[in-house]
C-alpha cells in the first residue's frame, strides 16, 4: 500500500498535532516551519499551556494526570466541566456566532485528543497558579480551566517535537511557504524559500497550520482597523498570513471575524513581539482583584463582569481605544497576595506607594486629581455587605456607579498600593478559512479543494468577538488531529 507524502505548513501545536497523526496513521511526513530552529514553535511557545477540555470530575483528570497525589485530590475542588459548560461557555461569548459543526468536534473530541496527547508523551498537570484560589483550606479551580501542559507552552512544543521526530517526521526549519502546488484543481505541494533559495515540495496532502495574520501591521489596520498596527504582538513574529493568502490564492473561501481579535492586557513597555525569556509573563490578567483606569483617570470597563477566562480575550481591545493606548491596574494589599506570578517578573512596569496620592503621583501620565476622585467614588459604591469569594461570581459589586464592578469588589483602603501599567497585547485573530468539519479547506464553490486541510488559529468561524481561555490550544489539538489523519487518508 502506497504510503501518503503528507507536507504541513507551520511549527506550532496545531502543526505538530498534524504531523504526529499524519505519521501515526502510517504516512511520511515533512513539517516545514517559516522560524529558525531557535525561534520555532509559532505561538504556541508563548503561552502559559492551558487547555481547556470536558470532563467528568477527578477520575476524568486522573487520565490526563496520573501523576496526581491522593494529597492533592483530598484539598482540591477540581469540580467538573461538561460538554454542556463547554457549549455554553464557546457559545455566550461568541454571541453565538460559532460555527456549531466546528463547535461540536472542538467540544466533543477535546478529551478523547488530550488522552490522544498523553498516550503520545505529553506530560500535563492541574493549573493551580493561574486558575484557582484556596479558600478555606481548600483549593478550589474557577472558570472551567484545569489543565496545563507541562512547562506551559515551551514545554508542549518540546514534547511534540520530540514525539514528532520519533515518529519519523522530518521538520525543516528556516523554510517559508509561499505558494501551494496544484495538478487539475488539486492541491500536489507547496513552493517554499529558504536561505538555499526556492524551491517545490510535492504531496498528496497538504495541512496549512501556520497561524493568523496578527504579526503583519499592515494587515491588523487593514482588517482589524484604525490603531491595531499599534499593538504589541504577544507572540512570534512569523505569523503574517501567509497560510490564509497561499489558500485564498487558489479559490478558497475567507471565513470568519476578520475584524476581530484575541487581545489582552500585556505589559506597558513590552517589546513589539513576544520575547522567549519572558514568554507569556508580560499578560496582567488579575484585574478582576482590583480596577483598571486609563489616562484620564478613569475607569471604562468592568473589571467583574465575569470570570477573568471570558473576559481577558476582549479587554486589550479596549485598552487600545483608550488615549495613548494605555491602561492601568490599581490593587491593594487586601489582594496583592492574590495576583497571578505575572505581576512578580523582573520585566515589569509598576509603581508602589504607602497613600494613594503618592501612587497618583508616581503613574506617569496619568490625571492624578482626577484617579484620586474615581477611587473615592468607586470605594464609596462597594457594597460590603457582600461577602468576598474570588472562587465563585460573588456579586459583590458598586451599584450606582456609571461603569459597574459586577463582582469582586473591594474598597482600596489598605496599602501599599500597587499599579501596574498596561497596553493591548494581540494574540491572534479570528478570521481566516472556510474550514469544515474534517479540517478540510472549502472553496468559494462550497466544495472542499482537494488534498488541502487547516488546523490552528487560521481557521475561520470558530471565535467571534471573544473565546473563552484555553480554547486555542485545544482546537489546535483537535483540528490538528483531524487534519493529520484527513491527510493521511488521501492517496
Amino acid at each position: 500500500m502506497t504510503r501518503a507524502q503528507v507536507i504541513v505548513v507551520g511549527g506550532g501545536n496545531a502543526a505538530l498535532c498534524a504531523a504526529i497523526a499524519a505519521a501515526g496513521e502510517g504516512a511520511r511526513v515533512t513539517l516545514l516551519e517559516r522560524a529558525p530552529e531557535a525561534l520555532r514553535g509559532g505561538n504556541s511557545r508563548f503561552t502559559a499551556g492551558a487547555m481547556r477540555v470536558v470532563y467528568g470530575g477527578v477520575e476524568d483528570l486522573k487520565k490526563l494526570m496520573p501523576d496526581l497525589t491522593e494529597g492533592e485530590i483530598a484539598r482540591t475542588d477540581f469540580g467538573s466541566y461538561s460538554a454542556g459548560d463547554f457549549y455554553d461557555d464557546l457559545g455566550r461569548v461568541t454571541h453565538y456566532r460559532t460555527d456549531p459543526a466546528l463547535a461540536e468536534v472542538l467540544v466533543e473530541q477535546s478529551f478523547d485528543t488530550l488522552a490522544w496527547m498523553h498516550g503520545e508523551g505529553v506530560r500535563f498537570l492541574p493549573l493551580y497558579g493561574r486558575q484557582s484560589y484556596e479558600v478555606d483550606g481548600r483549593v478550589r479551580f474557577w472558570g472551567g480551566l484545569t489543565v496545563e501542559a507541562w512547562g506551559g507552552g515551551p514545554g508542549l512544543v518540546d514534547a511534540l517535537t520530540d514525539i514528532a521526530g520519533k515518529k519519523g517526521v522530518i521538520i525543516r526549519y528556516g523554510t517559508r511557504a509561499t505558494a501551494l502546488v496544484r495538478d487539475r484543481g488539486r492541491v500536489t505541494g507547496v513552493q517554499v524559500e529558504s536561505d538555499e533559495g526556492q524551491d517545490r515540495y510535492h504531496a498528496d496532502a497538504v495541512v496549512l497550520a501556520c497561524g493568523g495574520f496578527e504579526s503583519s501591521p499592515t494587515w491588523r489596520a487593514r482588517y482589524l482597523g484604525p490603531g491595531w498596527d499599534l499593538a504589541r504582538v504577544r507572540g512570534t513574529r512569523f505569523n503574517t498570513g501567509d497560510g490564509i493568502q497561499m489558500a485564498v490564492d487558489i479559490g478558497a473561501a475567507a471565513r470568519g471575524h476578520y475584524s476581530g481579535c484575541h487581545a489582552v492586557g500585556w505589559d506597558l513597555n513590552a517589546p513589539e513581539y513576544g520575547d522567549l525569556a519572558v514568554g507569556d509573563g508580560f499578560q496582567k490578567h488579575s484585574y478582576p482583584l482590583g480596577i483598571m483606569v486609563n489616562n484620564r483617570g478613569e475607569r471604562f470597563l468592568d473589571e467583574g463582569a465575569d470570570f477573568r477566562n471570558y473576559t481577558y480575550a476582549k479587554y486589550g481591545a479596549e485598552i487600545l481605544a483608550q488615549p495613548q493606548q494605555a491602561a492601568w491596574q490599581i490593587f491593594d494589599s487586601k489582594v496583592s497576595g492574590m495576583l497571578r506570578d505575572e505581576y512578580r517578573i523582573r520585566e515589569v512596569t509598576k509603581v508602589q506607594a504607602d497613600d494613594l496620592e503618592t501612587l497618583a503621583r508616581k503613574m506617569e501620565g496619568v490625571d492624578a486629581a482626577r484617579l484620586l476622585s474615581t477611587i473615592a467614588e468607586f470605594n464609596k459604591a462597594v457594597d460590603t455587605a457582600v461577602p468576598f469569594d474570588p472562587t465563585v461570581r460573588d456579586g459583590r459589586g458598586t451599584p450606582g456607579l456609571a461603569v459597574p464592578k459586577t463582582n469582586w469588589a473591594n474598597p482600596l483602603d489598605t496599602p501599599p498600593f500597587e499599579a501596574y501599567g498596561v497596553t493591548c497585547g494581540i494574540t491572534f485573530t479570528f478570521g481566516g478559512l472556510h474550514v469544515d468539519a474534517h479540517a478540510r479547506v472549502i472553496a468559494q464553490t462550497g466544495e472542499p479543494i482537494p488534498g488541502l486541510f487547516a488546523a490552528g488559529e487560521l481557521v475561520g468561524g470558530l471565535f467571534y468577538f471573544n473565546y473563552p481561555g484555553g480554547t486555542g490550544l485545544t482546537s489546535g489539538a483537535v483540528f490538528g488531529r483531524v487534519a493529520g489523519r484527513g491527510a493521511a487518508a488521501v492517496t
